[in-house]
């Protein structure tokens, strides 16, 4: 941090807290308020401003975030003992403030290298998939995965990431027509299509509810040299299976590996905008950096996904005023509603988030959480809301229902087209998410430096006072260029990537 630098940050003149920028002792005489700490205050969590009555609205970022439990005096940490929720029902607005960001000049325009696909999306990797319909198929298409981890094999297709094992615990003992279902079977189609998968091959048991042919059918997919399937009951058991399902990998890496990286517009990236293990300077750093990063990308004519519904609660007013049209802001509103619903039906409440890590991170409630998550949207209006896994076909920033668990999550964007994702982080990520890479950007300097082998990119220079929002969003925006180009992350080094593949189930198990 630099010399003389302030102990507090104050977000915005309506706040009556503000936000320890380093450890502060107690009994320690703070400046900027002109009081003394009235205990220790881990960096990071909030501090009293000013004098706050028992029932007073806390404001941080001129949001409400709580209510007052007690009376809180000038100096006093802020947080789970003297701060609790408030059900805020404000009158949304629609629209007022949706404004498209860009074009940048054609001569301005930038470009990435990437793999062009026959439908007309442009890959950033160039994976084979094998794909389970059903977990009673999981465990082959793992070994057949496992069989093309030998480096010796692979070193004979330059041209091809890997071979991916895409599994889950689902596909069966479910309604065939419930929500559920068409959530599965979309995800399913939509990682065969994403543009980082070169080919594909679906692999079943053969009797469960998810046959094979019918989601094919109802996804539009058609069997090629790049998209195969087959049951284990049709081949005559598992190590049948598992022979000729190399056997096929084999003859689809040859087709996959002629695929070549060429100059293709950044009106092709789409980006999964994601922020997990979040403390209070995700929405201070990180993540309104992603959002200038995000920005720049939608000038230039590219899509960037914001998900994460349960995360966005208590905020949504503010995206409700950028929606292109109030049809899209009630299309927002609508899936909020049904979180409400989905939540008291299973016995919770939205404000069970934030977790365990966020709060020891200086976050209190889900109001304050969610005002820092939707910074990573930017500022660009809002073109489209769409239900989980499904297609994304509008550019800009588009919103996609998802819950707030990141692995389903991004596995609902990279189901949807997401290309590239961007992966904000307070306490520290280590997941990778193939088929797509996976940027990891930390909000403090502190836990970058514990886990620098794992986060890519360091914004905790903006806490520090070191570096600018605009230029942590410009070294984010570089790093897209680069990464989707072929440069590895920090998780692709390490070959992470093969367990976050979570299809989010929605229903009655039978």
């Amino acid at each position: 941090m630099l010399p003389n630098a302030p102990s507090i940050l104050i977000l915005d003149d309506c706040d009556n807290v503000g936000v320890a920028r380093r450890d502060i002792s107690a009994g320690e005489t703070l400046l900027e308020i002109d009081a003394k700490a009235a205990g220790d205050i881990p960096f990071g969590h909030k501090i009293a401003i000013g004098s706050i009555a028992p029932g007073d609205r806390v404001l941080k970022y001129g949001q409400v975030i709580g209510v007052a439990k007690t009376g809180i005096e000038p100096g006093a940490h802020v947080h789970v003992h003297n701060l609790e929720m408030l059900e805020v029902n404000p009158e949304y607005e629609f629209s007022l403030d949706a404004r498209q960001i860009g074009p940048v000049a054609f001569a301005d325009r930038k470009s990435f290298l990437g793999y062009q696909r026959a439908s007309g999306a442009v890959g950033t990797r160039n994976y084979v998939a094998v794909i389970s319909s059903v977990n009673c198929s999981a465990t082959v298409c793992r070994a057949v995965a496992e069989h093309f981890k030998n480096p010796d094999i692979m070193a004979r297709y330059d041209n091809v990431d890997g071979v991916v094992a895409f599994t889950h615990g689902s596909g069966c003992s479910s309604n065939g027509y419930a929500e559920g279902y068409t959530y599965l079977t979309r995800t399913l189609a939509g990682y065969a299509r994403n543009p980082n998968v070169g080919g594909a091959i679906f692999i079943g048991l053969g009797c469960e509810t998810n046959q094979i042919a019918l989601m094919m059918d109802e996804h539009g997919l058609q069997p090629s040299d790049r998209l195969r399937m087959f049951n284990t009951q049709d081949v005559g058991g598992t190590r049948k299976t598992i022979e000729k399902a190399i056997a096929a990998v084999e003859d689809m890496l040859t087709v996959v590996d002629r695929d070549r990286r060429t100059s293709q517009p950044l009106s092709s990236l789409v980006v999964a905008l994601q922020c997990g293990g979040s403390d209070a300077y995700s929405g201070i750093s990180a993540n309104p950096a992603l959002g200038k990063a995000c920005d720049l990308l939608v000038a230039d004519g590219g899509t960037a996904i914001l998900s994460e519904t349960p995360e966005i609660y208590g905020a949504e007013h503010l995206l409700t005023r950028r929606a292109a049209t109030p049809k899209i802001g009630q299309a927002l509103l609508a899936r909020i509603e049904w979180w409400r619903k989905y939540t008291e039906r299973n016995g919770a409440v939205l404000d069970n988030n934030p977790s365990h890590g966020n709060k020891a991170g200086g976050l209190t409630t889900i109001l304050e959480k969610s005002l820092g998550a939707v910074a990573k949207g930017g500022s660009s209006r809002v073109n489209a809301v769409y239900a989980f896994a499904e297609p994304v076909t509008e550019k800009g920033l588009v919103f996609m229902d998802t819950p707030g668990n990141d692995p389903v999550a991004v596995t609902g964007q990279v189901a949807g087209g997401a290309n590239l994702i961007c992966f904000t982080t307070g306490r520290g990520s280590t997941s990778g998410f193939k088929p797509a890479p996976c940027i990891k950007i930390a909000s403090n300097t502190p836990m970058y430096e514990i886990m620098s082998e794992d986060i890519d990119i360091n914004c905790g220079g903006i806490i520090d006072g070191e570096q600018s929002l605009e230029d942590a969003g410009q070294t984010i925006f570089e790093a897209m260029i680069a990464v989707a180009s072929g440069e590895r992350t920090k998780s692709e080094i390490f070959g992470y990537g093969d367990n976050e593949f979570v299809p989010w189930v929605v229903g009655a198990v039978m």
